[in-house]
Parts: structure tokens; C-alpha cells; sequence
């Protein structure tokens, strides 16, 4: 019946299996791209940037009643591409402080940039938060903290990246950086007075998850 059928319309015929020839080819030249890209990423084996906190400079932190922190601090945080053969390109990067895991300021947004192989990139954001309200046993914690003369902030790090190799770019990929900041205060601080504030070298790697 099929050869019958293709005998009456043998033009129709031909131009279907020329349709699925085509297409058949498309796909496997497609699949046979994808392997490459895929053994190429897999041989050059990207590495995740590392980051690091450089310094805190501490203008404001403290609490007020009912329950209400208000900080103003600036932070300086590097980032390496350990990479020699892929670039990095950072799309979106929210920066903020947090303390036991609430954040307590505004995300601070970094300018989008690409970074080179072996490439160290430098931020200095200011991270605002002012009369933010926070949970009554945070408030407490945080005293308490003080008083022991030291309060871990977290310096967090929340956006995209893609990689480049060659003339290639990935897909967006999502970056989240943490980076402790340990701030002493009284008889244990060991902070610089600047002017008003109070600048602390920490030099503290930060765990990054990609």
C-alpha cells in the first residue's frame, strides 16, 4: 500500500523523507555541538570565584526600643577568578548585612561586570539599614552580644554568573557568597577609629556556593 501511495505521489514522497533527513541531520549536528561544549566544560573544569572580606568600616549599629536595629556599614570584598582558561561574568549581585540569619539592611546592588582569567575584581558598597524592625529575642542576643564585646554580622552575597570560554557563554548560573564579619566592641575591640566610625581589617575568606 505504502509503495502504491508513493507511486501516485512519488513528488510528495520525496519531499517528506528530504523534511526528515534534514531534520534528523539538524538534531544530531546539534547533539554532536552540545557533547563538544559539554567535554570541553567538563575537561577545563571551571572553578568557582573565591571571595574574600577585606575590611568593615562600622558608622552606625545599635538598637532602640521597640525592638529596632539601625547600622550603616561599608564593607570592601574581593573576588578572584581562579580560572587561566574561563571568564566570569557577573550579572546580578545583591549585597546585605544579616545577623542570625534575618537580614538587617537593604541589598545594596553591584554593577554588572566580566572578569578575566586570574582577575581579581574590588567592591566597596555601603550597606544601609535604618529602624529595622527585628525579632525581640534577636534584640536580645544582640545586646548580649555587645556586652560580650563581639557580634558576627554576616556579609552576604546573593546573584547570577555565567561563564565564557572562548567565543562561548553559559547559561546563568545562581551565586551565593557568605562572608563573616566578626565586630568587637569596648575593651575587646580591635577596630581603627575613621572620623565618626570604626574600620576593622578582617581579611576573612567567605564560603561560596555556585
Amino acid at each position: 500500500m505504502s509503495a502504491k501511495d508513493c507511486g501516485n505521489h512519488g513528488s510528495s514522497c520525496r519531499r517528506k523523507r528530504l523534511y526528515k533527513r534534514i531534520c534528523a541531520g539538524l538534531l544530531i549536528f546539534n547533539i554532536i555541538i552540545l557533547f563538544i561544549i559539554l567535554l570541553v566544560f567538563l575537561i577545563l573544569r571551571p572553578t568557582k570565584p573565591r571571595f574574600t572580606l577585606q575590611d568593615a568600616t562600622v558608622y552606625a549599629f545599635n538598637v532602640s526600643s521597640p525592638n529596632l536595629l539601625t547600622s550603616n556599614i561599608q564593607v570592601t570584598v574581593s573576588s578572584r577568578n581562579p580560572n587561566d582558561k574561563i571568564g566570569i561574568y557577573y550579572d546580578k549581585l545583591d549585597v546585605y548585612a544579616s545577623y542570625r540569619n534575618q537580614q538587617i539592611t537593604l541589598a545594596t546592588v553591584l554593577p554588572q561586570t566580566y572578569q578575566g582569567h586570574k582577575d581579581i575584581n574590588v567592591w566597596s558598597p555601603y550597606l544601609y539599614g535604618t529602624s529595622v524592625p527585628v525579632a525581640p529575642y534577636l534584640a536580645v542576643a544582640l545586646s548580649q552580644d555587645q556586652t560580650a564585646g563581639m557580634v558576627l554580622v554576616n556579609i552576604k552575597i546573593d546573584g547570577r554568573v555565567r561563564w565564557k570560554v572562548g567565543t562561548w557563554i553559559s547559561g546563568r548560573y545562581h551565586l551565593y557568597v557568605n562572608c563573616p564579619a566578626y565586630i568587637t566592641f569596648g575593651s575587646r575591640s580591635n577596630g581603627i577609629p575613621v572620623g565618626p566610625a570604626m574600620k576593622y581589617q578582617l581579611v576573612q575568606g567567605c564560603s561560596v556556593d555556585v
